[in-house]
């Protein structure tokens, strides 16, 4: 399997079988793989894991697991922990199947979602990365030597070093082209902030909602679906309260154990969270694990040096639990100063306006 395409397989229904981690709930990978449009045949969660330097686990289950697929008829095995690139290549050799995990899973939904130029560079980068250490794994014995010209390094470079080298190229003009990106954002932010003008963000889970608490808050008309990370890109709206002009952006949506590499390649765009005047924590009430995504984004938020901002928590979709009273009395209960609100209702606006321009009045000296 070529690791630097990552989405080869996503435009036809792709038949998977899942394998998670013991102890672990595996409903987050079958969210991102339902993302991917793949068809989850069967999924697995182990008893235990091994220091086995081959499958990391015992050669007995990974024959199993492996058995299982060809019973199957699965054409992707999908892990739930990382994968070493000499795992990943030992199980694709067992199973003669691809073989992925978690955070390719999460690159390739990426790659489908990125829309501006600077998310498809910041991609590119992550995927650029991903694909380096697990270069050599995909030639096998295959790394032939080959005559090198006058001035390259040298008659005996393999195919191996002239990719890697090339991946490397690669990975330094990304990062030349997005440091000019930024470069443009920061003068922009310049003049925004030449203009006294205010910054709210709006951070959260994917798929909290988010994006139509953007559009019901604003009237805007960003992009919106009912599946994780339908948008990349942030996108900056003016909110007028009480005369005030405040600038709202929505962010790229967290998700637990996000690949450091996109952590990396999107900082840029999640320094607009990191520079707001008052951050909006966006929480999904109806979901019963709402704590688990609040604690996911906070730590997100200390991984970009955003954890002192102000936050104000909106626990949205409240509409959604007007027949289930029990998650109501306990996702208000574990965040008794969260605002309950609906995007779709408007539920608890008014107390979201009352709240914001307190706040920013307070900590702008308006």
């Amino acid at each position: 399997m070529n690791p630097i395409n990552l989405a080869e397989e996503a435009e036809t229904k792709i038949r998977a079988l899942l394998v998670g981690a013991p102890k672990t709930d595996i409903s987050e990978l079958k969210g991102l793989v339902d993302t991917l449009g793949y068809e989850i045949c069967r999924s697995i969660t182990l008893t235990r894991m091994e220091q086995n330097p081959v499958y990391g686990m015992g050669s007995g289950k990974a024959q199993e697991i492996s058995a299982i697929a060809k019973e199957l008829s699965v054409e992707i095995i999908i892990f739930d922990f990382e994968l070493s690139p000499r795992k990943q290549r030992n199980w694709e050799t067992l199973a003669k199947i691809p073989v992925i995990d978690r955070q390719e899973v999460i690159l390739r939904i990426f790659e489908s979602r990125a829309q501006t130029k600077e998310a498809v560079l910041q991609v590119q980068l992550a995927q650029l990365e991903y694909a380096l250490p697990r270069l050599a794994h995909s030639y096998g014995d295959m790394a032939r030597q080959r005559g090198g010209n006058f001035g390259s390094k040298g008659s005996g470079e393999t195919q191996l070093e002239l990719d890697n080298r090339k991946i490397r190229i690669k990975i330094q003009q990304l990062k030349k082209e997005l440091g000019q990106i930024v470069r443009n954002r920061e003068t922009q932010r310049k003049r925004r902030e030449k203009q006294a003008i205010p910054s709210c963000a709006l951070v959260g889970y994917t798929n909290a909602g988010k994006s139509s608490l953007l559009n019901a808050l604003t009237g805007a008309e960003v992009f919106v679906e009912d599946k994780l990370f339908a948008t990349l890109d942030p996108t900056t709206r003016k909110l007028h309260i009480k005369s005030t002009n405040i600038l709202l952006t929505d962010t790229v949506g967290f998700i637990s154990h996000l690949p450091h590499s996109l952590v990396n390649a999107f900082k840029s765009t999640l320094e607009e969270a990191q520079r707001a005047n008052l951050i909006l924590l966006v929480l999904d009430a109806s979901d019963e694990k709402a704590e688990f995504q609040y604690n996911t984004v906070t730590k997100v938020l200390e991984e970009i040096g955003a954890a002192d901002t102000q936050k104000i928590i909106l626990l949205n979709k409240i509409d959604k639990l007007e027949e289930n009273p029990a998650q109501l009395a306990k996702i208000t209960s574990l965040f008794p100063d969260a605002i309950p609100i609906s995007a779709k209702t408007h539920a608890g606006f008014e107390e979201v306006f009352d709240k914001i321009f307190k706040v920013i009045s307070k900590n702008c000296n308006f």
